[in-house]
């Protein structure tokens, strides 16, 4: 069809989309980029349709009467005809409101004279007439010859080159033409069921990256419970009405948990005998468990809102153990246990990957164990410690989830804005909502001269959750750029204890400028002290629980901060050699996590996660086994780092993975700065220093190091 004719069967109600089709979701560079493509007679995609007299539920006002006969619907493309019909029609198209409008791409302006695409910037456009909105050239609302004459009255009457008016006509003409571009349909034959309609959209998609497995399992629901996309989108607004922001996978997920006790294979949700179990399930999740689990959260764990949370799918195990229990609630002893093991999962990254898999084996505790909990928590402290250490808050921004934890614990405390005496709990109108103020203003460390962006870890500690206090919105305005030493004194004039319950030091010594970074070791100590207290006493009565976190678990979910893969100890895999220099990658990565928080080095496994085994290293001495292999790298470690660290700080073990024997190291955060000799293009060695940061080993130059030797040690 031409698209001419798509837009216009969209407006005589002749082309539909189903119920089951997700909301629009394409963003401003998308809609760029199509029409680029089509301004340039470039190949755009195609159109699935399916003609049939039992449709799905469609979208939109218009409800299908079965004495019209046959209506056609788009299965896939309908992204790309919902941008072409706002851009083209300058409206939403009748089968969307505007609550499903992700992103509004309308007002897309092109330059006639050199095709450029662009939304509205003033600067740009304004006054400049080459510069139109699409639209209007779409409706006949703009003439080439209105764009020259304006021109011309700008350069004093002269008329304009005769090749640069052929050039604004014929891009002119360009745009006009699209609506007679021919988009290629292709048709799922009529006798196809509403099962094998959807069955053949799965598999247009899957094939793709568009949609995720959640919402392919979505559309297949729609498919044999007409309503289920609109039940579910009543619950996510009323839920955000109450600062509890979700998306329909969420939803996907947790009725996956509840009904299959698994976190994957979505597609046991595709078929029709769910439905039953299904429609049950959600009306216990609706009526009862979702609402539940919310304001359990906001009374007991003090969240107000999602934007607090690392991960909301931390909440699925919670739902899915709230679900099971006879009275769908939760005792005393069981609220806390799940709110320690939440705040757990949030500081440490539980579901920052994989997660699909973490959600399966946390689903199957949560059903089949009987202090789940207790060992969810464990799992965590297998994969990485649970105790905050003063060191961890260096050079963490307000991204960070031990930002959030602190502002749970201060809510926790009673803690109040420190301008205005108000509670940081959820607070009425905008201009008491919560904001995330520097103690010391930025401009005032910039002026310094030492905290500018020129450095990048003076910046990051200028930055530091540790230099934040929790201000209300109006308080944040009021305060600006005073000087921390000014602004804290009159707070601990007009509210005494407001300092310390959001444990900022009450020393007025370090609340000068000069004695910055004392404040932030000081505030580093006191926050780490309080929070391990504060996580370590949230449960009452814990069960002492021993487990094992599954090695190819903690594989699967990729290196972090505190994990690190690497192919080999000495083999180079990619020249099929013994090479000497890895050995310094080993050792470089052995003081990145001692110089950090400690963390764990698997050796015999590559960067995407492949077992490959140690056995090409093992052929490299003149006995081949892993006793000469741990020889081998404690001698290296000795060599560098002395005999005491290798025997203190490490802990050498050799799992075997899929049947394949690798090596683990443990490595303990240390108690001295560790450098490492790196040699040259030369040979000549060199001492640095490296710690960690996120999932790679970074080297600090002579000052960072310096500022970073300060804090940690």
């Amino acid at each position: 069809m031409k698209i001419r004719q798509i837009l216009d069967k969209i407006d005589e109600n002749q082309l539909f989309v189903p119920a089951f089709q997700r909301e629009y979701v394409w963003k401003r560079n998308d809609a760029k980029n199509l029409i680029s493509s089509l301004i340039k007679d470039y190949p755009t995609g195609t159109m699935l349709t399916w003609e049939t007299n039992n449709p799905p539920e469609l979208k939109g006002k218009y409800k299908y009467n079965e004495n019209k006969g046959a209506v056609k619907i788009i299965l896939d493309g309908q992204q790309r005809i919902t941008t072409l019909y706002m851009l083209m029609r300058g409206e939403i198209p009748p089968y969307y409101t505007e609550m499903e409008i992700e992103n509004d791409v309308r007002n897309l302006y092109v330059n006639v004279e050199t095709q450029e695409l662009e939304y509205y910037k003033v600067k740009v456009m304004e006054n400049n007439p080459l510069w139109v909105n699409i639209t209007d050239i779409f409706k006949g609302k703009v003439r080439e010859r209105d764009i020259t004459d304006e021109l011309e009255k700008r350069n004093n009457g002269e008329r304009l080159p005769r090749e640069r008016e052929t050039t604004i006509s014929n891009n002119i003409r360009a745009i006009e033409r699209i609506e007679d571009r021919d988009f290629l349909e292709q048709i799922i034959p009529v006798k196809a069921s509403i099962k094998e309609a959807i069955d053949i959209f799965y598999i247009v998609n899957a094939s793709g990256v568009n949609l995720t497995d959640a919402e392919l399992a979505l559309a297949q629901i729609s498919g044999y419970w007409p309503n289920a996309r609109n039940l579910f989108k009543k619950k996510l607004q009323d839920l955000e009405k109450q600062g509890w922001v979700f998306k329909l996978d969420f939803v996907v997920y947790a009725l996956l948990a509840v009904t299959h006790r698994i976190g994957s294979k979505m597609e046991k949700l595709h078929t029709a005998d769910n439905k039953e179990k299904l429609i049950e399930a959600w009306n216990k999740l609706d009526n009862s468990v979702l609402d539940y689990v919310c304001n359990l959260l906001q009374s007991q764990a003090y969240i107000d809102h999602t934007d607090e949370i690392n991960s909301v799918y931390a909440l699925i195990p919670i739902i899915t153990f709230t679900f099971n229990k006879p009275d769908n609630k939760l005792n005393e002893e069981e609220i806390k246990k799940a709110i320690k093991w939440f705040y757990y999962s949030q500081i440490r990254f539980r579901y920052i990957s994989q997660l699909p898999q973490k959600l399966d084996k946390d689903i199957g505790i949560i059903c089949d164990n009987p202090n789940p909990f207790d060992t969810l928590l464990a799992l965590i402290d297998e994969e990485r410690p649970l105790e905050i250490k003063p060191s961890e808050f260096i050079g963490r921004d307000i991204r960070h989830p031990l930002f959030s934890l602190m502002k749970w614990y201060f809510k926790s405390r009673g803690a109040v804005c420190l301008g205005t005496g108000l509670s940081l709990r959820k607070n009425m109108g905008k201009k008491y909502t919560l904001e995330r103020d520097h103690i010391f203003a930025y401009s005032v460390l910039r002026d310094s001269g030492i905290y500018d962006m020129d450095n990048q870890f003076h910046y990051a500690i200028a930055q530091e959750v540790t230099n934040r206090a929790i201000l209300t919105s109006t308080e944040n305005r009021e305060k600006s750029a005073t000087y921390a030493e000014v602004y804290l004194k009159r707070v601990k004039k007009e509210f005494p204890n407001a300092l310390k319950l959001q444990c900022i030091p009450e020393d007025e010594n370090l609340w000068k400028v000069e004695n910055y970074e004392k404040f932030l070791d000081v505030r580093r100590e006191i926050l780490a002290n309080e929070l391990n207290t504060y996580l370590t006493n949230i449960s009452i009565g814990q069960v002492n629980v021993s487990t094992t976190i599954d090695l190819l678990d903690m594989i699967q979910s990729g290196e972090h901060g505190f994990l690190e893969f690497k192919s080999s100890m000495r083999w180079n895999w990619k020249e099929n050699r013994l090479d000497k220099k890895i050995e310094e990658i080993i050792l470089k990565t052995i003081s990145a996590f001692s110089n950090a928080q400690g963390g764990k080095l698997l050796i015999g496994v590559s960067d995407e996660g492949d077992i490959l085994g140690l056995e090409s290293d093992y052929n490299t001495f003149k006995e081949a086994n892993k006793d000469n292999f741990e020889l081998h790298l404690r001698n290296i470690v000795n060599k560098s780092f002395g005999k005491e660290f290798g025997a203190l700080n490490l802990t050498v073990r050799f799992p075997i993975v899929n049947d394949i024997e690798i090596c683990e190291i443990d490595i303990k955060a240390g108690k001295a700065p560790l450098y490492c000799d790196v040699g040259d293009k030369n040979g000549a060695l060199q001492k640095k220093f490296y710690v960690r940061s996120g999932n790679t080993s970074q080297e600090l130059d002579i000052e960072e190091t310096a500022s970073y030797i300060k804090k940690r040690f």
